[in-house]
């Protein structure tokens, strides 16, 4: 990309980026605290039961017409489980230290509260979609009937759509072509066009990934959904496989790698900007940026996915998708911030993101290691662009579901597929911060105006519990307050 046009993009996104995050680490922080308060803990308390019902959705309660809730949650992890993991977390300890990976636990560990609401309220004010007869739901459905503000509604689709169908899906692809430049020099391979005083660059892996990822999306959310289903399990698997033997090697200086990251996570090293920026330190900025990255915690965008499962009860699908926020951050970050300090090669400058994490791999594997992560991370990338479209999707539905926009919003990804080969990695991360600030402070003040329904809904499931029905069903006729908020017959 032109370097003039790049310095002038960056600088104007840096100017927006720092004071939104000012204010939202501490506003984050602040609403993880207050569900985790209101809901008795719901994180806690039900966190061992969340896996019964994520292992009994499998075979569970589906019609032809949705998609099971595991299918829901595997979805929501393939977003979830891509770049942030990898260069995410390299990025976090660069740049804010191994303190960083302390206060990626503390978003998750918080976060999950907020998962669990704002997934419970997409299955609470779903509906099902006219001419497919699947369901949908999300943020921009929630707002628009517990709110009744379509404006606000609309603002967040527009947002959603910003962040995870253009910007996201850039950096996920910018990652990848990253990590093969890295392993097998296939940035040799562009060429570049001068045009007047700019350059046109072509990118043969970034051609070649816009149409791996045409093929997917033009099938729609239940092809996505049986790819989910079987690909992100294996792509985990993998990954952590490579993880568990990297740490059980160095068994021995673990401890000292857990009392590196809660030492610095208090050393106070202050985060340029603002006000707020003077009281937080980088490796907390760094942490619940790179965290909220990862796990989307309290943004939005699992909600999308969440609603559109075939559930008896609002709550069930809440549970399972909090548990994707647990493994997202305190499995697979974590593994990857192993992986790192372990090396110890976050000591060299000039390496961040993704080649961060690649050196790592091959000091503690050999030459393979870099190999072995340019696969694995073009998995991980491919299904979260893949999920990632499948969030935009929905809210582009919930704007207009005509054919044609579809059509134009499809090939608009994958353009910007293509730019995120050829943008710089600064850039593209820069961007995905400042839409996802947007888009996460207008969910977690729709989610804490709805919280008391979600935690309606809520002690209606733990009092069918505690008389021992182990599959609970809401009947929202016991609730006339809910009943003429929600717009459709789903849960008659």
């Amino acid at each position: 990309m032109d370097k003039y046009l790049t310095d002038i993009l960056m600088s104007w996104v840096n100017f927006l980026n720092a004071p939104l995050w000012d204010f939202l680490v501490i506003f984050l922080l602040a609403v993880g605290i207050f569900f985790t308060v209101y809901t008795k803990g719901v994180q806690i308390r039900l966190f061992f039961h969340s896996f019964r019902v994520m292992k009994n959705s499998r075979q569970g309660h589906q019609d032809r017409q949705g998609i099971t809730p595991f299918q829901a949650f595997v979805i929501g992890l393939a977003s979830r489980v891509g770049v942030g993991n990898i260069a995410g977390v390299a990025i976090a300890i660069a740049i804010g230290g191994p303190g960083a990976v302390f206060w990626m636990w503390v978003t998750a560990l918080l976060g999950m509260s907020s998962a669990f609401i704002e997934s419970t309220l997409a299955q609470l004010f779903k509906v099902r979609d006219s001419q497919s007869h699947t369901f949908r739901g999300g943020p921009a459905y929630y707002i628009t009937q517990g709110l009744k503000n379509k404006i606000f509604g609309f603002t967040f689709a527009i947002s959603l759509i910003f962040t995870y169908g253009f910007v996201f899906n850039s950096v996920q692809i910018n990652a990848v072509t990253k990590a093969t430049a890295h392993a097998w020099g296939w940035d040799k391979l562009d060429k570049i066009i001068q045009l007047g005083n700019h350059q046109l660059v072509i990118s043969w892996v970034g051609l070649a990934l816009m149409l791996l990822v045409a093929i997917a999306i033009f099938g729609g959310i239940k092809r996505i959904a049986r790819f989910a289903e079987t690909f992100v399990p294996l792509k985990a698997g993998l990954y952590l496989f490579a993880a568990i033997y990297i740490a059980l090697s160095n068994y021995t200086i673990l401890p000292e790698i857990f009392k590196l990251i809660f030492t610095e996570a208090f050393q106070f090293h202050a985060a340029a900007g603002g006000f707020f920026g003077t009281v937080i330190s980088m490796a907390m900025m760094q942490g619940i940026k790179r965290g909220l990255f990862s796990n989307e915690a309290g943004m939005g965008s699992a909600p999308n996915t969440a609603a559109a499962s075939d559930v008896k009860h609002p709550v069930n699908q809440g549970l399972v998708q909090m548990l994707g926020v647990f493994v997202d951050t305190f499995i697979v970050c974590t593994s990857t911030a192993l992986i790192i300090l372990i090396s110890g090669v976050y000591h060299q400058t000039g390496l961040i993101g993704v080649e961060l994490t690649q050196v790592a791999l091959e000091s503690e594997l050999g030459a393979w290691g870099g190999d072995f992560l340019a696969i694995i991370l073009f998995l991980f990338c491919y299904s979260a662009v893949l999920g990632n479209y499948a969030y935009a999707e929905s809210n582009l539905q919930f704007i207009n579901n005509n054919p044609k926009i579809m059509l134009i919003f499809r090939v608009t990804v994958l353009l910007m597929v293509y730019f995120g080969a050829i943008g710089s990695v600064p850039l593209v991360w820069a961007m995905a911060d400042l839409f996802m600030g947007i888009m996460a402070i207008i969910n977690l003040i729709a989610i804490l105006l709805l919280s008391p329904f979600a935690c309606t809904v809520l002690k209606d499931y733990v009092s069918q519990l505690k008389q021992s029905n182990n599959s609970p069903v809401f009947r929202i006729n016991k609730y006339p307050k809910i009943k003429e908020k929600v717009k459709s017959d789903i849960w008659n």
